[in-house]
């Protein structure tokens, strides 16, 4: 809850681990992990666990509170101190902390929940799709996460790298080769190149139903892909850039950009150098097969090299790591994969250390779990996916519906509110969950004014503007001793609270933490604006509330920035 008073900082968490640190021995960090925020302020705003002093001590928690308590005295921003239980409770100089909260938010506006900057390195790769088919849904889960953490990132004072691996070879494209190669006609794309692409994935598992010979040919063009053969390159290069093309169409819509993207056929054949030197140090050794393996004890033998001296996916990966590092040099490297490939990447983690890489303990898999639809799971062989720019769509026209029957707008402005409340819907749906966890995407729940949604805090953010609006002509003095409501403590502290949220988002990489909290702000701010007169209210208190509403404004666009979504001013 750092802000700031001319060049002084004040911080009140920080005021209370100094007061507890002088008198319990503990290390600040160590107070720090265990002071908690009570859930109600009349708690009091920190909250000291006394049985953490316990077993060291020999005292019970009572008694350690009690012995803090005569110790422990008031100060200026710390008004009162008591004892709840087991627990030490500090309530804070709220007149003082709502001026510091607020003029700071004010004063910092865009800036408000940014850090100092780092010098450490990040490097993030995402969404690695395959060049066969459009992107799906649980790829813009991929997207979107890789996205916002690259911007929570970003805003945490770190430079970020993000990357973009594209899955270009192997027996899965030559399928889409071998449709468009038979029953193409040589046809040019007449839609979004990504999806033309796609129809030939889908066409060929329909084809090879009838007839199951067509995988043999497949293989067939596999092999001469791999041997160079000049039309089957010449037929992979062509939709190759289709797809590719496609897809940045895709990435525009969210601001995606990568500074660089690799591609699996221009690197799948590296790492044999590094798998077959590391066999000569005897880090790495052969099986009764003749592969090349890498014994990872718990994890099991990973096969690193096959015996006809072909590669396998982590061979790729093992290069792709020196690649990166020696081009970029990142502290830390975050994949963001699916948590299908769990073992996969303990496996390239645990050999990217037997082989030496020097930073080997900055490799991280950010791994995210199913998007399910109400009707089940995507399938993408069969053409029942619902990929990315179909539920774009979709979601966009549901906007259309949402804002027809509320405004008349002219075109150009009903193209954008549908855009921005559109994106808002799908996008905060997404990442309001945890990563790891798998949940069901309801295009219709998603997109409502009401309940855990993206358009909910976009209409309180528009509803905040409309008040703006009206408020010219009706300041006054500002007294941030009037604010006493439970409602704008609660906003208040909500408010402190951001960017020690942005904080723990960046560090645990859950966008899902920022989301969660804009959200209870919005919430928080809809129980104050029912109960509470802002333009009607007397004195002071109208200068005082049209203060705190700007401040909530502020916040509520910056989180939403970090989330990769539009603050509109009108809904």
């Amino acid at each position: 809850m750092a802000v700031k008073e001319g060049e002084a900082e004040v911080n009140y968490r920080k005021e209370v681990v100094k007061m507890l640190e002088k008198e319990t021995g503990l290390k600040p960090q160590e107070i720090d992990k265990v002071i908690e925020v009570p859930p109600s302020l009349d708690f009091g705003d920190f909250a000291f666990p006394c049985f953490i002093l316990s077993k060291k001590l020999k005292k019970a928690p009572n008694m350690i509170a009690e012995e803090l308590l005569k110790k422990i005295l008031p100060t200026k921003n710390i008004k009162k101190i008591e004892i709840k239980g087991p627990y030490l409770n500090f309530f804070i100089n709220r007149d003082l902390f709502n001026k510091d909260i607020i003029e700071n938010i004010l004063k910092e506006k865009d800036d408000y929940g940014k850090a100092a900057k780092k010098k450490e390195k990040i490097m993030i790769e995402y969404p690695g799709p395959n060049t066969n088919k459009p992107l799906h849904l649980g790829h813009l889960r991929n997207m979107l996460i890789g996205k916002s953490v690259q911007n929570i990132l970003e805003a945490s004072g770190y430079k970020v790298l993000p990357v973009n691996i594209n899955n270009d070879r192997g027996i899965h494209i030559c399928k889409s080769m071998l449709a468009y190669k038979k029953w193409g006609k040589n046809r040019e794309p007449n839609k979004k190149s990504d999806h033309f692409v796609g129809d030939f994935y889908v066409l060929y598992t329909k084809k090879e139903k009838e007839n199951p010979k067509l995988e043999e040919e497949a293989h067939e063009m596999l092999k001469k892909w791999e041997a160079g053969d000049k039309e089957t390159r010449a037929i992979w290069k062509k939709m190759n850039k289709w797809a590719l093309d496609g897809f940045k169409e895709t990435y525009k819509n969210f601001g995606i950009r990568f500074v660089k993207e690799y591609n699996e056929s221009d690197h799948y054949d590296g790492g044999k150098k590094i798998v077959t030197q590391a066999l000569k140090n005897g880090i790495f050794k052969k099986d009764d097969n003749d592969n090349i393996i890498a014994d990872l004890k718990e994890l099991g033998e990973k096969v690193v090299l096959r015996s006809d001296g072909t590669s396998v996916y982590i061979t790729q990966d093992i290069n792709l790591a020196y690649l990166r590092y020696n081009e970029f040099d990142p502290d830390t490297l975050i994949y963001v994969v699916a948590s299908e490939q769990n073992l996969h990447f303990s496996q390239l983690f645990a050999i990217l250390k037997m082989l030496g890489f020097k930073k080997s303990s900055g490799l991280y898999h950010l791994n995210y779990g199913m998007v399910y639809l109400p009707e089940g799971k995507m399938k993408s062989r069969e053409g029942t996916v619902v990929d990315t720019d179909n539920l774009i769509e979709q979601m966009t026209q549901m906007a259309k519906k949402e804002i027809e029957d509320r405004h008349k707008l002219s075109e150009k402005e009903l193209l954008k509110r549908c855009k921005d409340i559109g994106f808002g819907a799908l996008i905060f749906f997404i990442l309001k969950y945890d990563p790891s966890k798998d949940f069901v995407f309801d295009p219709k729940e998603s997109i409502s004014f009401e309940g855990e949604t993206g358009p909910y805090i976009q209409y309180a953010h528009a509803r905040i503007n409309s008040i703006l609006k009206k408020s010219k002509g009706l300041l006054t003095e500002v007294d941030y001793s009037l604010l006493k409501t439970d409602e704008e403590k609660n906003i208040i502290t909500k408010l402190a609270e951001y960017p020690v949220v942005v904080s723990q988002a960046a560090n645990n990489y859950k966008p899902s933490l920022v989301a969660r909290h804009i959200l209870e702000l919005s919430q928080t701010f809809n129980e104050f604006y029912h109960k509470s007169p802002i333009l009607k209210a007397e004195g002071n208190l109208r200068g005082t509330r049209i203060a705190l509403i700007l401040a909530i404004k502020q916040v509520l666009k910056n989180g939403l920035g970090l989330l990769g979504i539009d603050a509109p001013l009108e809904m």
